[in-house]
């Protein structure tokens, strides 16, 4: 099989070709190692990559096909994992190209990885990801940054960014994405792709040696797509109870059937800029355009407020403190494994970061109880809006994507039509979904020159199927599948 004939089938279709017999599982394989090896180098988005074992992973998968075996839904689809909080056993994990950690193996695997294989799909290897991923961009001293296939001068975001330019450049059709600020999103609006958020409990998170660090703030794992119908077949695969996450849901919904509903007299509220945000006017612009795809599928658009009262510099403050337990309980964790990272090697991490770990250390228990009652008003906020509208809209990001540095610390925006924004993650629009645990999506909503620009879908709680449904609307009515030819056609 031709590598190129290849690159831009969704998993949906290489998985039907391979139940139909058409092509088997090890020339799909073929064909996207091949492409990997020849377009990987211009990006950095995979850091790693077993070939071995995902050639003999495709003999076997071939095998089952052969003998009739019953197929999952992503038989032989090819896919990836990050670098961050994200293992397989046998391979490396770096906690986002944390030096001390380049030989670190795991030795156990995290549910992605594990319900993904279960459903089929074929993991090749692992994708790019900044330090302990506290930033919504994609850059870090071991691996250096992801380069953006639209324009390889530029990042990809964060923290998910190398999982999203692969799934762009047409080197795998889905690559997971994790998300506690924004790290599905943001990767997914600046590549261009579909990146989708569940409802918190969804799909299972497990967090070892603390099972409830996860919801401060809501952690997620998810897909990373160029359709919205593979994302649901991956979060149909992904969802339902883990006896080792205290807080997944018992629930194993058909998102996949769910995403095939009208949204006909739909009442969705559309804002600019989540009351609070500066954003880019060419940004507005053209998610202000887009949001009326859905009023072209029988919806009903109109401009909402929430009522957030805090700044977003307030928030974004919020957001960093409230990352400290995890992250802090991440290195009390690695001590049992003989490794005081903070300790014998604080210069594998950004300034940026040491800054908010140290604010971390001094928390108080009053401290956090501010933040908590912060994410709270955030969350009536949403809740308020919700229980008038099924849906809120809003630009994914603030910013265009930034240039790469070359030093391992390139951020984001310092400020957005003039007003100061946290460079880590100031500027993207997702974090305040953290607060709430709501569903959402980023969706490819246009271009400001030639460049991929995020719109945002937030659902109600546990209403994944409306976000998915809409969004299987707007991309029926404005596909975004031929912008990809900027990516394929790019001088390598």
């Amino acid at each position: 099989m031709r590598e190129d004939e290849l690159a831009y089938a969704s998993a949906a279709e290489t998985a039907g070709r391979i139940r139909r017999r058409e092509v088997s599982p090890v020339e799909v394989m073929e064909a996207t190692l091949a492409r990997i090896e020849r377009r990987n180098p211009s990006l950095n988005a995979l850091i790693f990559l077993d070939p071995d074992g995902a050639m003999d992973a495709a003999r076997k998968a071939e095998a089952a096909v052969t003998r009739g075996e019953p197929l999952g839904p992503l038989h032989g689809v090819p896919a990836a994992i990050k670098d961050l909080f994200d293992f397989k056993p046998g391979w490396p994990t770096t906690f986002g190209g944390v030096r001390a950690l380049k030989n670190n193996i795991a030795h156990w695997y995290c549910p992605f990885a594990e319900r993904i294989e279960k459903a089929g799909a074929i993991l090749v290897g692992k994708t790019n990801a900044p330090v302990m991923g506290f930033r919504g961009t994609c850059d870090n001293p071991l691996f250096g940054p992801s380069r953006n296939p639209f324009d390889t001068t530029r990042n990809t975001g964060g923290s998910s960014g190398g999982s999203a330019a692969a799934v762009a450049d047409g080197l795998l059709p889905l690559a997971e994405g994790t998300d506690a600020g924004g790290s599905i999103r943001i990767p997914a609006a600046w590549c261009g792709v579909y990146g989708y958020k569940a409802s918190y409990g969804r799909v299972p998170v497990v967090i070892r040696p603390n099972a409830f660090s996860g919801d401060l703030p809501f952690v997620f794992e998810g897909p990373i797509t160029r359709t919205v119908e593979d994302a649901a077949i991956a979060l149909t695969a992904l969802s339902g109870y883990s006896p080792a996450d205290p807080l997944s849901l018992d629930e194993t919904p058909d998102f996949v059937a769910g995403m095939k509903r009208d949204i006909k007299g739909w009442k969705i509220g559309y804002s600019a800029d989540l009351d609070v945000f500066p954003v880019d006017t060419r940004i507005a612009t053209v998610v202000a355009e887009a949001v009326r795809a859905f009023e072209a599928a029988g919806a009903h658009v109109e401009p909402v407020t929430l009522g957030i009262k805090r700044s977003q510099r307030e928030l974004s403050d919020a957001w960093c403190r409230l990352m400290m337990p995890l992250n802090l309980g991440t290195f009390e964790a690695m001590k049992g494994f003989g490794m005081d990272l903070l300790a014998d090697h604080a210069d594998d991490f950004p300034p940026e970061y040491l800054h908010w770990i140290e604010i971390g250390r001094t928390m108080t228990i009053t401290d956090l109880i501010r933040d908590q009652a912060i994410r709270t008003e955030v969350y009536d906020a949403f809740q308020a809006a919700l229980g008038t509208y099924d849906l809120i809209v809003s630009p994914t990001l603030a910013a265009m994507p930034v240039k790469n540095a070359d030093d391992g610390n390139t951020k984001g925006p310092a400020s957005i039509n003039g007003d100061p924004v946290d460079p880590l993650i100031g500027w993207c629009l997702t974090y305040p979904v953290n607060f709430t645990g709501h569903p959402a999506a980023s969706i490819p909503a246009g271009e400001v020159d030639g460049l991929p620009v995020g719109m945002q879908i937030i659902g109600r709680r546990y209403a994944d199927a409306d976000v998915l449904a809409a969004s299987a609307a707007f991309e029926a009515l404005r596909p975004w599948a031929g912008r990809y030819a900027a990516c394929a056609n790019r001088p390598i």
